[in-house]
C-alpha cells in the first residue's frame, strides 16, 4: 500500500514552490513596471493633448485679433479717403461757409482716423502677443510626443519579454522607458 501513495517532501514542495514563483516573478515584475509606465503614458498624453488644444486656442485667438486689426485698418482706409475727399471740396468750395464745414468735416474724419489706427496697432499687438504664446506651449508638445512614444516602446518591449521569457530584454525595456521618462521631464521643464 505504501507504494500507491506519492507524497512529496517538504522539500520537493518547496522547490516546486520557488520554481513557480521565479517564472511569475519575473511576469509580475514586469506587469508592475507595465502599469506603471501605462499610467505614465496616460499622463504625458494628456499633457500633451492638453499643451496641443491651448496652443491653438491661443492660435486662434491670434487669427481672430488679425482679421479685426485687418478690419481696422481698412477703416481707417475710408476715414482717410473720406478726409481727403473733404480736403478736396472744401479747396474747391467758394462760399466760405461751405468751405469752412468740409474742412470741420476732415478735421474730424482726421481725428477719428487717429482713434482707428490705435485701435489697430494694438489689435496686432495683441495678435502676435498671443501667436508667440501659442508657438511657447506647442514647443513642450513634441517632446510629450517623443515620451509618450518611447514608454509605448517600453510598454511593447515588456510584453515581449513576458512573452518570450527573455530577461535581456528588459535592458531595451528600461532603456525606452529612461529615454521616454527624460523627454517628458525636458518637456515639463520647458513649459515652465
Amino acid at each position: 500500500m505504501d507504494d500507491d501513495y506519492d507524497m512529496p517532501t517538504p522539500h520537493e514542495h518547496a522547490l516546486e514552490e520557488a520554481a513557480e514563483r521565479g517564472s511569475d516573478s519575473l511576469a509580475q515584475k514586469v506587469a508592475l513596471m507595465t502599469a506603471i509606465l501605462s499610467t505614465l503614458g496616460a499622463l504625458i498624453n494628456y499633457q500633451s493633448g492638453n499643451a496641443q488644444t491651448e496652443a491653438m486656442f491661443l492660435k486662434n485667438e491670434s487669427i481672430l485679433k488679425q482679421a479685426q486689426a485687418s478690419d481696422q485698418w481698412a477703416y481707417y482706409q475710408a476715414k482717410s479717403t473720406k478726409a481727403h475727399i473733404a480736403d478736396a471740396a472744401a479747396a474747391m468750395a467758394t462760399v466760405p461757409a461751405v468751405q469752412a464745414r468740409f474742412i470741420d468735416e476732415r478735421n474730424k474724419e482726421n481725428r477719428e482716423r487717429e482713434e482707428v489706427r490705435r485701435a489697430a496697432a494694438q489689435l496686432e499687438s495683441a495678435s502676435r502677443r498671443l501667436a508667440l504664446e501659442s508657438d511657447g506651449k506647442l514647443r513642450p508638445h513634441e517632446r510629450l510626443a517623443l515620451a509618450l512614444s518611447c514608454v509605448q516602446i517600453a510598454v511593447a518591449l515588456a510584453a515581449i519579454t513576458v512573452l518570450t521569457r527573455r530577461r535581456w530584454l528588459l535592458w531595451g525595456t528600461g532603456c525606452a522607458a529612461l529615454v521616454g521618462i527624460g523627454a517628458a521631464a525636458s518637456a515639463f521643464i520647458m513649459s515652465w
